[in-house]
């Protein structure tokens, strides 16, 4: 019976480093990327609808400015005159009819954001396509 030696001494070559390359955590990696890669993808598909604005309908007839004011203070005006947050909405639907009729909305930097997003909501509930936003100058 023949028998056959190993291809490599093991005594010399035992402490000599393996010069071969460990690709595991490589391949770990990869993966790891991957699912995150996968897991993101829906969200950079996701859109969001937007309406944008229309051009005027009757360009002879200029637009009818409306204008809502956000005090400090959370009061409000519409065109001056001061209204509560039920009647703003009653007041803000002839607008929302008007083709004609654009709101611009001015906000005090010192007023809080709960409140904005309030008079947001109600303008929103009342119809309001056309609005704008008046900043410091």
């Amino acid at each position: 019976m023949r028998r056959f030696a190993p291809t490599r001494a093991l005594t010399a070559d035992a402490d000599a480093p393996i010069a071969d390359l460990n690709i595991t955590p490589l391949i770990d990696v990869m993966l790891v990327l991957l699912v995150v890669f996968l897991m993101s993808l829906p969200a950079l598909t996701h859109e969001v609808p937007l309406d944008l604005p229309q051009p005027n309908p009757d360009p002879a007839k200029p637009l009818a400015m409306h204008r809502l004011e956000l005090t400090s203070a959370g009061a409000l005006r519409l065109d001056g005159v001061a209204v509560d947050e039920a009647g703003l909405t009653a007041r803000l639907s002839p607008i929302a009819t008007d083709p004609q009729a654009s709101l611009v909305m001015r906000t005090d930097p010192e007023a809080r954001y709960e409140r904005f997003d309030q008079t947001l909501a109600a303008v929103k509930r009342a119809g309001i396509t056309r609005l704008g936003f008046e900043g410091e100058r």
